[in-house]
């Protein structure tokens, strides 16, 4: 279920699915890392103002799915003009800035981005680009980047499908603007 809060600057409105705290898992693959598994947790949250704020961190995961070590952070601002289009500015935990430039799709929510700025830092991995597809698919965040060093051909290096994550607040909110007449047995209600 996709909830506008009331206080969201209006043009965030198409932006509105991404908003809350996601978590799951993906894979890690690109030439000269580590091949692996990773958890994720996302947070996408805004405070009027017209912009979202992100912030993401991975770690690796064992063959059990326990943490091991962190593998990526990164946080940033999400803008979307009256066009759709969508620009990003994202510092990352490896001393890369990035600015991301990109469209939400008509009629649906997927969000196609490609850099256009890249700074680093000294001790900065190679890297000089990448794209991104974000998806609202069947009420999950799912994600894939790509990415290019000077070395390596853009190609995809990191997946993920998110759930997002229900706090005991939320749920109370929501059991409290359920109608006072609900059935007593449950089944009536979807009649």
């Amino acid at each position: 279920m996709i909830e506008i809060p009331s206080d969201l600057h209006p043009d965030l409105v198409p932006l509105a699915f991404l908003l809350g705290n996601w978590a799951g898992a993906g894979v890690h693959d690109f030439p000269g890392s580590e091949k692996c598994n990773f958890g994720q947790e996302v947070t996408f949250s805004h405070d009027g103002r017209d912009f979202l704020e992100y912030h993401s961190h991975t770690w690796v995961l064992d063959r059990d799915g326990n943490k091991v070590r962190p593998l990526e952070s990164e946080s940033g601002f999400w803008r979307i003009d009256a066009h759709r289009k969508v620009e990003i500015t994202m510092t990352r935990d490896d001393g890369v800035i990035e600015i991301w430039y990109g469209e939400l799709a008509d009629k649906k929510p997927q969000i196609d981005l490609v850099t256009d700025a890249v700074a680093r830092t000294a001790g900065a991995r190679p890297y000089t680009g990448g794209k991104r597809l974000y998806g609202y698919v069947k009420s999950d965040l799912m994600w894939v980047g790509e990415k290019q060093t000077p070395e390596v051909e853009l190609r995809p290096y990191m997946s993920a499908h998110l759930k997002k994550v229900v706090t005991p607040e939320e749920v109370e909110r929501w059991a409290k603007a359920l109608p006072d007449d609900l059935p007593d047995d449950g089944i009536a209600f979807f009649k």
